[in-house]
């Protein structure tokens, strides 16, 4: 059972840091630092873009507009953390 958590708690890690690079890419198309017609970044941005939008798009639709600014990634961030806090705190010491 511990494998278990520890394979969920992983796999919670690396989606974070795939959301921080599906928000440094946006960042990076938006202020023209690397061409999105470009066939490799049009490549890596929809590869991110299908691993992330199931999951941001509910977000979206609850968090209020705030105009050009997008929170859904950092709440997703946050609402990782919990569910990794409380996977360590209170499932992970009890499993033997």
């Amino acid at each position: 059972m511990r494998a278990i958590l520890d394979v969920i708690l992983i796999v919670l890690q690396l989606y974070v840091w795939v959301l921080i690079a599906a928000a440094v890419l946006s960042w990076l198309v938006a202020f023209n630092v690397v061409n999105p017609h470009n066939q490799f970044v049009r490549t890596i941005g929809e590869v991110i873009y299908r691993m992330t939008e199931p999951v941001l798009a509910p977000i979206r639709r609850i968090l209020p507009s705030l105009g050009g600014l997008d929170l859904s990634p950092m709440v997703l961030i946050l609402i990782i953390f919990f569910i990794e806090r409380v996977i360590g705190l209170y499932i992970y010491p009890y499993v033997f």
